[in-house]
């Protein structure tokens, strides 16, 4: 799906992304680890591993994994769908850290809205800490409500949903 206003395309992830989605996590590890969790060394020494893995449960239907695209073949943000159960799930996103802040992690997650239904999804959950905002915001802005509070490796933070029917 090709975002115009960002010039990137949302895609499912795909093993031909490994590479990518490898150098995207590393060049903003210390960025995201602003705001989140930091996956460890050890997320990086065994990425391919890991990367099938995500992909074996992506075929199983248990999870979807999106990536963005820009037009040089750089993954520039990931948005998934995790936990698949029920007709719902958990939606988590990162943007690199030169995108920010220009409405891409909107664009996305609307985007991966408008496709969850086509997942069988009827509602979806997210979380975001205290310390970032600028996600609190993102969820707002598309839909997403607050439903209580939650804690993180960061600190308090906010649990939201989002009723698709």
């Amino acid at each position: 799906m090709y975002l115009p206003d960002h010039d990137v395309t949302l895609e499912p992830m795909r093993a031909d992304h490994e590479d990518a989605v490898l150098a995207f996590e590393r060049e903003n590890r210390e960025y995201f680890a602003q705001w989140i969790w930091d996956r460890g060394d050890e997320y990086f020494a065994d990425f391919g591993t890991r990367h099938a893995a995500l992909l074996a449960e992506q075929e199983a239907g248990i999870c979807r994994f999106h990536v963005l695209v820009d037009d040089t073949g750089a993954v520039v943000g990931r948005v998934n769908l995790i936990d698949l159960e029920n007709g719902a799930a958990e939606l988590g996103y990162r943007i690199a850290e030169n995108w920010a802040g220009k409405g891409l992690a909107t664009a996305a997650v609307r985007a991966v809205i408008e496709l969850a239904p086509t997942y069988g999804l009827t509602a979806l959950r997210a979380g975001a800490s205290d310390h970032n905002p600028a996600s609190q915001a993102v969820l707002t802005r598309v839909g997403f409500r607050v439903v209580g509070p939650s804690s993180t490796d960061l600190g308090p933070g906010k649990k939201y949903e989002m009723s698709l029917v």
